[in-house]
């Protein structure tokens, strides 16, 4: 049946016709490679995945201290898409004897500390302490 006398015909409704504050809060119940995916889909929906609200809850509680001591910036500078990816990748501390990262799915942080990193007190004997280069040590802070 077609429109009556008077109406007008309706246009078919799409994704794109959801709001992008709710196609924002319905992300912010995915992990980060599903929100990435349906970025794809449309323009709402890649609003949607821009948007602050949906990356802080991806973030650990103290971001805003790791993004001062990583990436000696004000937190406020960088939108939380941009953290959260920094955050993803391996950062070095400490002159390179050590690595920071942030585990995408459940927001843990990982620490790597080479063994040039390491102080252990109490034994100044030197015996102890000798580096004995192996082929089965992994990592580029490794060597050296």
């Amino acid at each position: 049946m077609g429109p009556t006398k008077g109406e007008t015909p309706s246009q078919p409704t799409s994704l794109g016709d959801i709001p992008e504050n709710c196609v924002a809060l319905v992300l912010t119940h995915l992990d980060p490679p599903q929100i990435c995916k349906l970025a794809r889909l449309n323009r709402v929906f890649r609003q949607a995945s821009l948007s602050d609200f949906v990356w802080e809850s991806k973030l650990p509680e103290n971001y805003g201290g790791l993004v001062k001591k990583l990436f000696n910036e004000n937190p406020e500078n960088l939108s939380k898409r941009e953290i959260f990816a920094r955050l993803c990748r391996p950062n070095h501390l400490d002159g390179g004897t050590k690595e920071v990262w942030m585990e995408k799915r459940n927001r843990g942080i990982c620490v790597s500390i080479s063994w040039k990193g390491l102080k252990i007190t109490g034994i100044d004997d030197r015996r102890y302490w000798k580096h004995i280069p192996t082929t089965e040590s992994r990592g580029s802070m490794d060597q050296g």
